[in-house]
C-alpha cells in the first residue's frame, strides 16, 4: 500500500524583502527548540556553490525560505538562532555556503549521520522520512537550477517540507540513538562535522580532469592545463559550471590533437561544448601558450596517498596481511555497535595503520596514531584494542606461514 504524500502544512513563499525578512527573523527568534536548516545551491548549473535558497524552520513559525541574493546580510538570523541546536541532513554539504553567509551554528544534529549511526539501511532524506515518520518525500527537485528565478511553486513545496519534516525525524532518530546508547558517540560525530576545516586548495587542481591520464608527454599536460585554466577564468566570469561551456572531454581531445591553426581546432571533431565556438579565440589562445610554454607540467606528481590495496600483497606482504586481519575484526566490531565499518573507522585510516604502523605497535600507540589521524575519542576506544590484536595475529601467521607450506 502507498505510504501517504508529504504536503506542506501552509503554501511556501519566498522571502525576498529586508521588511518581510526581518518579521520572518522575530517569529524565529520568539519560538523555541532546534531549528531546521537547509539549503539549495545551483551545483552543476553556476560556478559558485553560493546558496540560492536557505530554508529554516522552527516548532511554532511557518517554514521560512529566504532568497540570499534578495536578503543581503543574515546578521539578524545569526543573531537570532546562532545559539541553537541546528537540525541539518547530511550537514557537511550545506555548511559551507551558509558560512559564506555568516550563517553558523554552535551545535548541529545531522540527521544523515544520525541514521548511519543508529543503524538504518537507507539513509537519503526521502529514504529516512519514509523510516521514521512513514510518509513519501518526492525528491525530484534535487538537482534543480536554484539560481532560476522566480522559483516554481512545485520547488518551493519541495524545499519547503525539507525542513518541515527534519525536526520530527531528529527526533525519531536520537530515540534510536539513546535505546542504543549510542548518543555519546553521536554526539562526537557530530561535533567532528562541526569542527572539520576546509580542505587545503589543490596545488594543480587541473590534473582532475576526467580523462587526463591518456595525455601523453609533458607538451600535452601543458596544453591541457592551460585550457583548464582558460575555462576556470571564463566560467568565474559568467557564473556558469565550467562543464557546461567546454566538458573535460573536449579539453583532453584537443590536448591530445596535433593543431596548427585556430581553423583546425574548430573542425575538431570531439572539441563541442557550448562555448567551444562561441570562445573559440580564448581556447586558441590558451593552446599556444601550452604549446608555446616553457613552464612543463611534471608527467607524475607526487603525493601521500597510498597503492591500491589489490597491490599491497606484491608491494609490501607484511602490510597487507595487517591490512586483511584489521579489516575482519573491525567488521565483528561494527557488527557489534550495530554501525556501517565506514563509520566505525575511516578506512583510510585503517589502511595507514596497516601500511605504516607505530614501531611499538601496541594498544596505546595505535591510539596516539589514530588520535593524530583524527579518530574520535570513541572510535579509539572502540577499535584500537582489536587493531592491536589483528596485527599480532598478522605477525604471527606470517611467521608460520614458511612452516605451513614445508
Amino acid at each position: 500500500m502507498p505510504l501517504p504524500r508529504a504536503t506542506p502544512a501552509s503554501s511556501p513563499r519566498v522571502i525576498d524583502t529586508r521588511e518581510d525578512y526581518l518579521a520572518a527573523v522575530e517569529q524565529l527568534r520568539a519560538a523555541s527548540g532546534p531549528v531546521a536548516v537547509d539549503a539549495e545551491r545551483a551545483s552543476g548549473f553556476r560556478y559558485s556553490q553560493r546558496a540560492y535558497l536557505i530554508q529554516v524552520f522552527r516548532r511554532g513559525t511557518e517554514v521560512m525560505l529566504f532568497d540570499p541574493p534578495a536578503v543581503g546580510s543574515f546578521a539578524e538570523l545569526q543573531d537570532a538562532i546562532g545559539h541553537e541546536e541546528w537540525v541539518l541532513h547530511a550537514a557537511s554539504q550545506d555548511l559551507p555556503c551558509l558560512r559564506e553567509l555568516g550563517l553558523e551554528p554552535y551545535e548541529i544534529f545531522d540527521t544523515e549521520l544520525g541514521a548511519r549511526l543508529a543503524g538504518y539501511p537507507r539513509v537519503g532524506l526521502g529514504a529516512i522520512v519514509e523510516e521514521t515518520l512513514g510518509l513519501h518525500l518526492a525528491k525530484e527537485h534535487s538537482a534543480a537550477d536554484w539560481s532560476t528565478r522566480p522559483l516554481p511553486a512545485s520547488w518551493l513545496t519541495y524545499a519547503a517540507l525539507d525542513v518541515e519534516l527534519l525536526l520530527d525525524v531528529r527526533d525519531v532518530i536520537e530515540t534510536r540513538l539513546a535505546e542504543q546508547g549510542k548518543m555519546v558517540l553521536a554526539q562526537e560525530e557530530f561535533t567532528a562535522v562541526l569542527e572539520r576545516e576546509a580542505p587545503e586548495p589543490r596545488a594543480e587542481p587541473w590534473r582532475r580532469l576526467s580523462g587526463l591520464h591518456s595525455v601523453r608527454g609533458q607538451r600535452g599536460l601543458a596544453v591541457a592545463r592551460e585550457l583548464w585554466r582558460a575555462r576556470d577564468e571564463y566560467a568565474q566570469e559568467v557564473d556558469t559550471a565550467p562543464g557546461r561551456l567546454l566538458p573535460d572531454s573536449s579539453i583532453v581531445t584537443a590536448a591530445k590533437a596535433t593543431l596548427a591553426s585556430k581553423g583546425e581546432l574548430a573542425s575538431l571533431s570531439g572539441f563541442h561544448g557550448r562555448a567551444s565556438r562561441s570562445q573559440l579565440d580564448r581556447w586558441w589562445a590558451a593552446i599556444a601558450a601550452g604549446l608555446a610554454t616553457d613552464d612543463l607540467p611534471a608527467l607524475r606528481v607526487r603525493d601521500d596517498s597510498l597503492p591500491p590495496p589489490r597491490a599491497w600483497s606484491d608491494r609490501n606482504p607484511e602490510a597487507d596481511a595487517r591490512l586483511k586481519a584489521a579489516r575482519l575484526a573491525l567488521t565483528s566490531v561494527a557488527e557489534e555497535y550495530q554501525l556501517p565499518l565506514e563509520n566505525l573507522l575511516t578506512p583510510d585510516h585503517v589502511r595507514r595503520l596497516a601500511w605504516s604502523p607505530p614501531g611499538d605497535a601496541g594498544e596505546q600507540a595505535l591510539a596516539d596514531r589514530l588520535a593524530e589521524l583524527g579518530a574520535r575519542p570513541w572510535q579509539i576506544a572502540a577499535t584500537a584494542q582489536s587493531i592491536a590484536q589483528a596485527f599480532v595475529d598478522a605477525h604471527q601467521a606470517l611467521a608460520e606461514a614458511p612452516a605451513e607450506d614445508s
